[in-house]
């Protein structure tokens, strides 16, 4: 392991717990509508396509613990929901697609789609609740857009690291 490897490491490990503290800052980040983004989630994927599996997949469980942390459910659910989509996105970038900005964008909204989902569909749906179709319309959906709507700070700062230190590292 290269010292520019651990740098790199260390720097997006700072990147997730720096994006974490700025979500989870009141008032920072503003409301729209009354959805307040997951930042966490555009950054981690934005790390899982400029690393490897294993890397990308470690980086997905630190997100998704933060996540569950800040959103309050049970620990463990987007920890390992964010750690499986980290290390396929990465494999799917290293075997299948381009790392440009429009796969940045399509995996991205695509994820934050998904988790919108399986939030919607885990703490509304299977327990019961009525107006299910409103927590999803006017909480969930507009989470998962501003979210989503990140993507190009994560993905260009993410580049931007990735490139740098992989030059120095030559």
């Amino acid at each position: 392991m290269t010292k520019y490897r651990v740098v790199r490491w260390l720097a997006y490990t700072l990147e997730i717990v720096a994006v974490f503290v700025l979500q989870e800052t009141p008032g920072l980040i503003p409301a729209v509508g009354g959805a307040r983004p997951v930042a966490v989630v555009p950054a981690v994927l934005s790390i899982a396509m400029f690393e490897d599996e294993n890397p990308a997949m470690v980086f997905g469980l630190l997100g998704g613990l933060l996540f569950d942390f800040g959103f309050g459910s049970m620990l463990g659910f987007h920890g390992l929901i964010l750690a499986v989509v980290c290390r396929w996105v990465s494999h799917m970038v290293s075997d299948l697609f381009r790392t440009n900005f429009f796969t940045s964008l399509m995996l991205n909204a695509s994820v934050c789609f998904l988790l919108a989902m399986l939030q919607w569909a885990c703490f509304y749906v299977l327990p019961g609740y009525r107006e299910a179709g409103y927590a999803l319309t006017a909480h969930y959906l507009p989470i998962a857009l501003y979210t989503a709507a990140l993507t190009p700070v994560t993905y260009y700062f993410n580049r931007a690291l990735a490139t740098q230190v992989r030059e120095k590292e030559g």
